[in-house]
């Protein structure tokens, strides 16, 4: 899911969202409460989830705009290409979001990741969830299609399953909803359910049973294909809930702060998992897991190894499908230069969490990629700090960097280290200015008529 908060789902106390499908998702398997995804926005928390690899490592440091030189590398390898390798059918549907340059050869395509059959978009469907007229599929424009987005994909995902997949293979869906991420679009049957004068929390949670709803069909034809004894399904999401002026109804549950923030809220998510015979029906686990986590695992299920050549900081975490702890020897680690406020960095070991702030932060925070902040990139170091205990303290109101010291010098360390080696591996970007045509600055809300890259 895309801007799904950890407080938006009912099955992680949402008191007035329906999402009976992720509801029974959970009912038959395991929900994780301490599920990370691998950044606090879309397209680093979508390289964490495909390489295995904190995304500052790739150099996907932010949301990557249309026409951006910011992309997925071709020397990155993903799950998907390992997978493939390892002898699965391999499908994107929905959100691609790791290229500027979308269905050009300027840059790696979903097909050139791993991905031999991709129905996908570069960000957000446009001109919203209704209608959309910016998929491409396997590098051919689709034109205008009719619908919403949810179902669209989920109805791709399904023919692909049915029809044009080999079923000699095992196969590897990656399916990303743009739902609940703005501009929202919401069927009338579902913004009924959620009757209210303001038309964006109607339009908002409708959204979220939108997406539920569709979810919903793709389990049923994992039963209709006898294929869902045999199947691994996890739900997540790519960031904390958006709450912008337009939608301000998403929720982080007891969580601080939302996306963008380093805070829990920001990204701390739904986890969802079910794989009958290995989870338990109805089983919760509080492990810290994250998004770097999924190629390990992945890797582990299909009997194939991740690379071996490069950092990967994440690790199979089948060990938690039966009540056991984790071995982490590579701490969960986030870095965002460029969040709006508070710190850029955080790091979380057992239960303790620190965050520190930098002393050359961004000089404006925009998409805009200059040869200053680039420089200061490389060499801004760590500056204050903040310790919490997560364990105690869920909603991290209580710092405990002046009364901690021993753990705070020990966490400090430890950070300094991680953020010194992440960082020097990341790539540097050439200069690059985020406008549209006529060379104004583009704006959200007004990201939606910036199409230069749609043929």
């Amino acid at each position: 899911a895309d801007d799904l908060g950890y407080g938006d789902l009912a099955c992680y106390g949402a008191k007035d969202i329906k999402t009976p499908n992720l509801d029974r998702l959970a009912a038959e398997g395991l929900r994780l409460t301490s599920c990370y995804a691998g950044h606090a926005n879309c397209s680093p928390a979508r390289a964490a989830l495909m390489t295995g690899r904190t995304p500052t490592r790739a150099g996907i440091r932010n949301w990557i705009p249309q026409d951006s030189p910011v992309h997925l590398r071709s020397s990155e390898i993903t799950v998907a290409t390992l997978l493939r390798r390892a002898g699965y059918a391999t499908c994107h549907s929905g959100k691609w979001h790791l290229g500027g340059e979308f269905n050009r050869p300027s840059q790696p395509q979903p097909g050139d990741h791993g991905f031999e059959y991709w129905f996908s978009t570069h960000n957000i469907a446009l001109p919203s969830h209704r209608d959309p007229d910016n998929f491409v599929r396997n590098g051919a424009d689709v034109g205008k299609l009719r619908g919403y987005s949810a179902d669209i994909v989920v109805d791709e995902a399904i023919r692909w399953l049915r029809e044009t997949r080999d079923k000699a293979k095992p196969f590897f869906l990656y399916l990303c909803f743009h739902e609940p991420h703005e501009p929202i679009a919401s069927a009338p049957q579902h913004t009924a359910l959620y009757p209210s004068g303001d038309p964006s929390y109607s339009a908002h949670h409708g959204n979220i049973t939108q997406m539920d709803a569709a979810f919903g069909r793709l389990l049923h034809e994992l039963d209709t294909q006898a294929l869902a004894e045999e199947t691994l399904v996890f739900f997540t999401s790519d960031n904390g809930p958006a709450i912008t002026p337009w939608h301000p109804h998403g929720s982080s549950g007891p969580l601080r702060d939302k996306k963008g923030a380093l805070y829990e809220g920001g990204i701390r998510v739904p986890g969802i998992l079910r794989w009958p015979g290995r989870t338990r029906p109805g089983s919760t686990s509080d492990e810290p897991v994250c998004g770097v986590d999924f190629l390990p695992t992945a890797c582990e299920v299909a009997g194939t190894s991740p690379p071996a050549d490069r950092a990967i900081d994440g690790l199979s975490i089948l060990p938690v499908f039966d009540g056991r702890p984790l071995q982490r020897k590579i701490p969960l680690y986030w870095h965002f230069n460029r969040a709006s406020c508070g710190p850029k960095v955080a790091m979380r070991v057992g239960d303790w969490k620190i965050l520190a702030t930098i002393d050359k932060p961004p000089r404006k925070v925009t998409n805009d990629i200059t040869e200053e902040d680039e420089r200061d990139f490389k060499t801004a170091e760590l500056a204050t700090f903040e310790l919490y205990n997560l364990r105690d303290d869920i909603g991290e109101t209580r710092d405990l960097a002046s009364t901690h010291g021993d753990k705070l010098r020990e966490l400090r360390e430890l950070l300094r280290g991680k953020y010194a080696e992440v960082r020097g591996e990341s790539p540097v970007w050439p200069a690059w200015k985020f406008t549209n045509a006529e060379g104004k600055r583009i704006e959200w809300p007004d990201y939606g008529k910036h199409r230069k890259g749609k043929k």
